[in-house]
């Protein structure tokens, strides 16, 4: 991954190093293609390929095994589909039910079920083009002689992790140079499935979707990013980095933020002139067109238009133009020149991105920054939307059961060695390159000197591990963009020629014999304690059979479909709402989709159900949405799942300004509401309540409640 060389110091030359350009030692092992390079090509690619479709059967039967999905009703099946899920899959499932392709895309155009008494165009605000694409596809085929929709559905997404394993695996393979850092990749990325994916569990999440396509495009840049490739390798490496850009972007919606992360280690790499400046362009402009593709597509997504990245983009490019001779000068100059480019190009970006929110009137993802800033001790905050997020173990803090985990399949103490090595490495190259030359012992009085370079390919995913690590340990539920990546870089670290080149001269043992048997014998012997401590606990995870259940959810919705309306619209939770619209069919009044702030503040307004407010208010609101039914969840009125204070009472009541319940502190200037819990008094089927709600459906989870019409009140 980083090697040595020897050059001449040029004296009185203020060259920049160039190796990053395109200036790379050749290996001169290599005379030519030869029938042994064929066959290790076909090898390694033949086990990519293998391990790849492993991993999709693998997740594919833990799913079945899990839920015995091949058995169940079908309701159970969709309930299966927790929260956002559901919501997802409704539209699959809605697109199949359609006529025509055309008259389901019209009803996805002009929707007014997923929001009562308000159309939207789903197409605008949801990354949902993968259901369309699939629903188009089922058709297309007729496969509905041969294979159910579910099916279908569930399939292609497990056939995505093969995708996903399998680009791993050839990124692993590039960065090494040997297709062993692949098969341990790929090894590593299995064994800690809880921690890499949850994609068994979550099917119709957008990230199971969009991942597979990301780790596809770190494979393109860090192909694009080798030196010495022909003209048409670039080309081909472009192509298919747009490819994968577009795919990742097109279906989920948090693209922007994990593409200004990339967008922030390619600026920094390019700063420290350890990439070369017109691929860093290139790589700009991929991610520009890509999100004005989706722009487009998404009938002008104004979210993506007020993005930072598109700003940071912009700022970059800008302040490059202006500031040509950012690297030039003496070590010092250089430093005060590029601390001068951060802040200039921060400040621009801070600048453009609210100029442009401000023209546009975006509001979308402001949850967003409020919830990073009172994250970040930037200020409390009683903002309802910012402590929903606040308050979820997800948006957490990076829990230490992770790393116990990561630590049994000896990643983590491997990864944090090839990190330090490889950071230490980075810091002396930048050095060397801001002082005007490839290393810092230039002025030593000899003729010939070593010189530690690292190439463009290894400093882009060094810096893309770092900044995604630090992600994730700051918010668990971005884990999954860093682990991954983790098991990849690892092996390919422990598997490079070059990395123990290195480690093997600074405790003076170097000699060739003894880095090919060291970069060998390693994979080999984690591989075999691999297989020895983790096999029989693989193959009795296999051999756990479970079977859903859920017989309140279930009873919940066969009642609604055989008592209520089509056109009946119920009001509840954002999680059971998406839910009953999959199940039923039926309208509902919000859904879990939270980046719309017309939605949020109906959110806020439909959970007045589980607030300390009089009961002619709360069938005011519910009224306003058109509400026929509600729905009480007992988990939620008595809610301990969360401490006090985090619990959602307890956030409307802060909210509404009023004391939370149970022992302990308030703020000063919350006041004792003159009104008992809603969702707790409306059980007790007696006025004000009965004079407004009626309840017709109860098991032990579920509370249903008509609104009464005004002639039903006298």
């Amino acid at each position: 991954m980083t090697f040595l060389k020897r050059r001449k110091p040029v004296k009185g030359t203020e060259e920049h190093p160039r190796q990053q350009e395109d200036e790379q030692p050749k290996d001169k092992s290599r005379s030519g293609p030869t029938a042994i390079n064929h066959a290790t090509f076909l090898v390694g690619g033949f086990l990519g390929l293998f391990l790849g479709l492993v991993t999709s059967v693998y997740v594919t039967t833990l799913h079945e095994n899990d839920l015995w999905f091949s058995s169940i009703q079908e309701v159970e099946r969709e309930i299966s589909f927790r929260t956002e899920c559901g919501l997802y899959y409704s539209y699959y499932k809605q697109m199949l039910q359609a006529p025509t392709i055309n008259q389901g895309l019209k009803e996805l155009m002009y929707d007014n079920q997923t929001e009562s008494r308000r159309t939207i165009n789903l197409l605008k605000r949801m990354n949902i083009y993968q259901e369309v694409f699939l629903s188009i596809l089922y058709r297309i085929l007729s496969l509905q002689n041969y294979l159910e929709p579910v099916y279908f559905y569930v399939y292609t997404v497990f056939g995505l992790q093969a995708l996903y394993v399998i680009s791993l695996y050839m990124t692993s393979w590039l960065l090494s140079g040997t297709w062993i850092s692949g098969v341990l990749a790929a090894v590593w990325y299995i064994l800690n499935r809880i921690d890499t994916t949850r994609v068994e569990f979550t099917i119709p999440l957008r990230e199971n979707w969009s991942l597979p396509f990301f780790a596809l495009q770190i494979m393109a840049i860090t192909y694009y990013l080798r030196p010495q490739l022909k003209p048409f390798q670039q080309r081909l490496s472009l192509t298919l980095i747009v490819a994968s850009t577009f795919l990742f972007c097109i279906t989920w919606q948090f693209n922007q933020f994990i593409l200004l992360i990339q967008a922030v280690a390619l600026f920094s790499l390019d700063c420290l002139t350890m990439v070369p400046a017109s691929k860093v362009r290139s790589l700009y402009l991929v991610q520009v067109v890509s999100l004005l593709l989706v722009w487009i597509l998404q009938f002008n997504n104004t979210m993506l238009l007020g993005s930072l990245v598109l700003s940071f983009i912009l700022a970059a490019l800008v302040v490059q133009h202006f500031q040509r001779n950012l690297k030039s000068g003496t070590f010092a100059i250089r430093v005060a020149k590029l601390m001068l480019h951060l802040i200039v190009v921060l400040s621009l970006t801070i600048l453009t991105n609210n100029i442009i929110k401000r023209i546009l009137g975006l509001e979308s993802d402001e949850h967003i920054f409020k919830f990073l800033k009172a994250k970040f001790g930037f200020g409390a905050t009683r903002d309802f939307d910012a402590k929903l997020y606040l308050c979820e173990e997800a948006f957490g803090l990076l829990p230490h059961d992770t790393f116990q985990r990561l630590l049994q399949t000896l990643i983590l103490p491997l990864y944090l060695l090839v990190l330090v090595i490889t950071l230490i490495v980075a810091v002396i190259v930048a050095i060397g390159n801001l002082g005007n030359c490839s290393t810092p012992f230039q002025n030593l009085p000899v003729k010939e000197e070593k010189v530690i370079v690292m190439r463009p390919d290894v400093a882009y995913n060094l810096m893309h591990n770092v900044l995604f690590g630090l992600l994730a340990l700051s918010t668990m539920r971005m884990k999954y963009l860093w682990t991954s990546h983790m098991c990849m870089f690892s092996s390919a670290a422990i598997c490079s020629h070059h990395f123990w080149s290195l480690n093997l001269k600074a405790i003076r043992l170097y000699s060739p014999q003894w880095v090919r048997a060291v970069r060998f014998a390693v994979p080999i012997l984690i591989c075999i304690y691999l297989y020895h401590e983790f096999w029989p606990k693989i193959m009795a995870e296999l051999s756990d059979l479970r079977e859903f259940y859920d017989p309140d959810t279930v009873e919940l919705m066969n009642w609604i479909k055989m008592n209520t309306s089509r056109d009946a619209v119920f009001a509840g939770s954002m999680q059971l709402l998406a839910g009953i619209k999959l199940c039923t069919g039926r309208t509902i009044t919000n859904h879990p989709h939270y980046e719309d702030k017309k939605l949020r503040d109906r959110t806020k307004q439909i959970y007045q159900i589980y607030s300390k407010r009089p009961p002619e208010e709360v069938y005011k609101i519910l009224r306003l949405y058109g509400t026929n039914y509600i729905v009480v969840e007992d988990s939620i009125c008595y809610e301990r799942r969360h401490s006090r204070g985090c619990r959602l009472r307890d956030l409307l009541d802060i909210a509404n300004g009023h004391v939370m319940d149970g022992s302990g502190a308030n703020d000063p200037d919350l006041k004792t509401s003159p009104y008992p819990r809603f969702c707790d008094e409306i059980k007790s089927t007696t006025p004000p309540y009965s004079t407004y709600f009626f309840r017709v459906f109860k098991n032990k989870t579920f509370h249903v409640y008509r609104l009464k019409k005004k002639k039903e009140m006298h």
